[in-house]
């Protein structure tokens, strides 16, 4: 029998009462012993051997320094031992952060002043090098944890091998076992596991604390909504800075006790999909679009009795798609000539793909274009869209495959509550929300109101039927010389749905219209560059040329088919760049910084209104 919405939310409740890292991992390493937990490469840790590594290093910790209520900040890849240092300093009720490895020496300088961390963990000599000229600043730093040895200044006395933290612990706890074990008893559900900063798109980055009730009660209401068998494959590519990824491949995969494969390098993300098999895959807008960017070459380029079957088959799924995200019923017809057109032609693409085990895929951090959705989804690879914020613990909204809205992102998942304001800001209440920001005195600040409801910054919609949309945040409306109030999200989803166009920026505040900037995608644009027989490839000359220019000519008609006059996208110029974390135009959860975005192009915007 199913359960009330009301029985599941007081059993989602009462399980995350009980759950804690240290328990999770204990429980896994004693049921699952020789179960692989992670793998990377050709190195597999089991839970066992995790296990026993994260009690090495947390006496190795320990006898460092490292003290309850202290933050650690890492600055390391996605690798094993980033799992094991994370999971040591929780052991000894220590805060782990993880810093994004595309900071900038003056953002590391503000995120390790603003942490107060204790002990740093860094990759190598290139970590080393970014966090050596603000080292002198960070008073409350007491040593830095290297994982390359080589990379280990000589000399210096505040820095200190990953292997010879590891050794040391190991010594120690092979020779007193039960300090480990008694050390983590008191932990309990309310207490921190984690911190991470937000990606400061409207100011400077916050630091967003987290519990263990936060993220396992995360786990338990996504797996309530749509479960996965224990131990199943999962991937791990995002930075364990993204709080989805922290969720996603860290404690969803304790609770799940899944095996994770760790994905280093975002090229190896399509060949390690088709080797994993993953039942459920959660990707970043980007990794779809261009996953669609793809599949439209790929299509475009097969021969036509080959592309007409493959078309036709699309058309069918795309309309049984779009009727079931709608709402509607699939009427049985549709339904026997789609099944059909999966056993014929859809289900081998995606067992070719790697994405014939997927029952959910997944996509949240920023809009994606409906379009997209639609046209994965007439291959069968129904993604569907969460929301949330680091905190949310990650998603707070869920669309499942059996109740699901195009454009929207969902209902609230069990537990939470959701309320809009009069002027459409979402807020939110429940177990999932965040202890509170770390103030710059240690101190956990609460982020809600009196009653619990935290304000989420987003602007959003209800239907009837409780399913959320999002229409834009609510700093970075645009609002025109006329008065109107746009939402630039909505418009640039629009024209990033254009496998060309990398990113895109919509312009209008205290403007008397809309216009554009487009970054051309620098791996797509010289693909096409090459199918039009173009003699240069580079995206310098491909942003001037006239075939380009009128490509996008047709694709901004066409979003303005689609909205309101007062929305329209009047004019739009072309840059010669690709934007980018390491450049300073997207933050390193790939979203715009329109303030830097705003100044860097002036002229180039300034000429777009030259005529007004």
């Amino acid at each position: 029998m199913e359960l009330s919405r009301a029985d599941l939310e007081a059993q989602c409740q009462s399980l995350a009462d009980k759950l804690t890292l240290p328990l999770l991992l204990k429980r896994n390493a004693e049921e699952y012993a020789d179960a692989p937990a992670l793998t990377a490469g050709d190195r597999t840790l089991s839970w066992a051997q995790l296990r026993e590594q994260t009690a090495a290093l947390t006496r190795g910790l320990d006898a460092l320094g490292l003290k309850k209520g202290e933050r650690m900040l890492i600055m390391m890849s996605a690798r094993p031992e980033h799992w094991v240092v994370d999971h040591a300093a929780v052991h000894l009720s220590a805060i782990p952060c993880t810093a994004y490895q595309t900071l900038s020496t003056e953002q590391v300088g503000y995120v390790a002043l603003h942490s107060g961390a204790t002990v740093v963990v860094l990759e190598g000599k290139d970590e080393v090098a970014r966090w050596w000229p603000v080292l002198e600043t960070l008073g409350a730093l007491k040593r830095i944890i290297v994982l390359d040895a080589a990379a280990v200044p000589a000399g210096d006395a505040r820095f200190v091998s990953f292997a010879d933290v590891a050794a040391r612990g190991q010594a120690l706890h092979q020779a007193e076992p039960r300090v480990f074990e008694d050390g983590w008893k008191d932990i309990r559900p309310d207490d921190p596991i984690a911190m991470m900063y937000t990606s400061g798109t409207t100011g400077d980055p916050k630091g967003v604390v987290l519990s263990h009730r936060n993220a396992f009660y995360e786990a338990i209401a996504v797996d309530a909504s749509i479960p996965v068998p224990m131990r199943v494959p999962s991937i791990a590519y995002l930075p364990l800075a993204h709080v989805a990824e922290r969720e996603l491949g860290l404690y969803r995969a304790l609770y799940k006790a899944l095996h994770v494969h760790i994905c280093a390098d975002p090229a190896d993300l399509m060949p390690l999909l088709a080797r994993a098999r993953v039942p459920a895959f959660f990707g970043v807008p980007r990794f779809w679009e261009k996953l669609a960017g793809g599949l439209r070459a790929k299509v475009g380029a097969l021969e036509p009795s080959r592309r007409e079957p493959l078309l036709a088959a699309h058309a069918l799924a795309l309309e049984s798609f779009q009727l079931q995200g709608s709402g509607r019923a699939v009427p049985p017809e549709l339904q026997q000539k789609v099944a059909e057109a999966e056993a014929r032609v859809l289900a081998p693409l995606r067992k070719m793909l790697g994405l014939d085990a997927l029952g959910w895929a997944s996509s949240g951090s920023a809009p994606i274009p409906v379009e997209i959705l639609e046209y994965l989804g007439g291959f069968g690879i129904q993604v569907l869209e969460v929301w949330g914020m680091s905190e949310t613990t990650g998603c707070a909204t869920i669309n499942t495959p059996a109740d699901f809205r195009l454009g929207a992102v969902g209902k609230p998942i069990p537990g939470l509550q959701l309320r809009l304001a009069q002027d459409g800001e979402i807020f939110v209440r429940g177990p999932v929300v965040f202890s509170g920001y770390l103030a710059a005195d240690g101190q956990v600040v609460s982020g809600v109101d009196a009653d619990g409801w935290l304000a989420t910054g987003d602007i959003g919609t209800l239907d009837a039927d409780g399913f959320l949309t999002i229409t834009d945040r609510k700093k970075e409306l645009l609002i025109t010389s006329s008065g109107k109030n746009i939402a630039p999200s909505r418009l640039e989803g629009m024209l990033r749905a254009h496998p060309l166009v990398g990113q895109a920026l919509a312009i209008g505040d205290g403007h008397p219209y809309v216009t554009a900037l487009l970054s051309l995608d620098p791996e797509v644009a010289p693909q096409w560059a090459r199918a039009q027989g173009l003699a240069s490839e580079s995206l310098a000359d491909l942003a001037r040329h006239p075939g380009v220019r009128a490509e996008l000519e047709v694709l901004v008609a066409a979003a303005n088919a689609r909205l309101s006059r007062a929305e329209q996208i009047k004019s739009f110029a072309v840059v010669p760049e690709a934007w980018s974390p390491a450049t300073g135009e997207l933050t390193v959860t790939l979203k715009l910084k329109r303030r830097v975005l705003l100044a860097q192009y002036a002229e180039r915007i300034a000429a777009l209104y030259a005529n007004t």
